[in-house]
């Protein structure tokens, strides 16, 4: 069993309150656009506008990686996003076990900031999937693991 670590340093411990996804079944691309996103947002802000973005209402603007990304209208400043569902699902139940964690240390939740947000490359899981002639061609999933830390203002 590996011993996961934080790439954050130097929190309050009195102060902060930290979660993590590890192995998680989805895009590390995407993850870390919305990561990127949110990052600085308070956490009841942060996690309306992912309800948003699961019910397709606010796209998720994408910097880095945004070949043959359409443009979108709900973005303001930025014309390249998407909606990015199953991401938005996972970091936000993300955000919840980091709500969870900040009450069970006695932080009040209106007043959390979201300081440290990252997504990082897990593994890849190989498959082969059967075609003609007795050949085989590989498809991917891709594992992602999400860090958050909040912090008490």
């Amino acid at each position: 069993m590996p011993s996961w670590k934080y790439s954050v340093q130097g929190l309050d411990p009195d102060k902060t309150a930290i979660a993590s996804g590890r192995d998680l079944r989805i895009k590390p691309k995407t993850a870390r656009e919305i990561c990127n996103h949110i990052k600085g947002m308070k956490l009841e802000e942060a996690k309306t506008f992912l309800v948003d973005v699961i019910d397709k209402k606010q796209a998720v603007p994408y910097y880095r990686y945004r070949g043959k990304v359409p443009h979108r209208k709900q973005l303001s400043g930025h014309d390249a996003g998407r909606f990015p569902e199953k991401a938005a699902g996972e970091i936000l139940k993300i955000l919840d076990s980091v709500e969870a964690n900040a009450e069970f240390k006695g932080l009040y939740a209106d007043r959390l900031k979201i300081v440290h947000m990252a997504a990082h490359r897990g593994r890849v899981i190989r498959k082969f999937i059967p075609r003609a002639f007795g050949r085989a061609s590989p498809y991917y999933k891709h594992l992602t693991h999400i860090e958050v830390a909040v912090e008490e203002f």
